[in-house]
């Protein structure tokens, strides 16, 4: 990816404010239907999310820590490493998900969930906004923060922002198919 800062934060945050809108939405709903499952050895919604809140837990602070020790000057340009990019584009949501392995840290699987996951998440949002706010003082491209699965690979914090948001993405994905279907079966009973 190469562009300008400005064009990559103003995308990071559009993706952002439609997952808290999507999120948001989930509010109304009972937290029963937000815990049921396709099938066994499937996530229910409150579990994507739930794994998403345990990446966030690590990134939200990481990329905090990494800004505030950076330097304020930024740069109008913005292009994402080898690296950056392969991690990026392996996060992109797809029509037919490819399935990943987690890490059993992430794994939410026979977590009890409630709301309070939902609201958790929501919340973990509007802090990603306020980083990408201020991610607008920092150079995207010499910052660099440490990676959940190796604290010695760093990626630029361009990267690791499309990295972390196109992975909230890719789960919203996974959620919406499992409301879909666990909907659908419903209807049919």
């Amino acid at each position: 990816m190469k562009g300008t800062s400005s064009q990559l934060i103003n995308d990071l945050e559009k993706r952002t404010r439609q997952l808290i809108s999507w999120a948001e939405s989930l509010q109304s709903m009972d937290e029963s239907a937000l815990n049921r499952k396709e099938e066994e050895g499937r996530w229910s919604v409150l579990e994507c999310l739930e794994h998403l809140n345990r990446y966030g837990d690590f990134y939200l602070p990481e990329i905090q820590s990494r800004m505030e020790a950076a330097a304020k000057i930024p740069s109008a340009q913005f292009k994402s490493s080898r690296l950056g990019e392969y991690f990026a584009d392996s996060m992109i949501a797809k029509e037919k998900l490819n399935a990943m392995k987690t890490f059993k840290s992430m794994n939410p699987m026979g977590s009890s969930l409630t709301i309070a996951t939902l609201n958790k998440f929501i919340e973990q949002q509007h802090q990603m906004l306020r980083l990408l706010h201020n991610a607008r003082s920092v150079n995207l491209s010499k910052v660099k923060t440490s990676i959940s699965i190796s604290k010695l690979i760093k990626l630029r914090l361009g990267d690791t922002f499309r990295v972390v948001i196109y992975h909230n993405e890719r789960h919203r994905l996974q959620a919406d198919k499992v409301l879909a279907n666990t909907s659908l079966r419903e209807v049919a009973n």
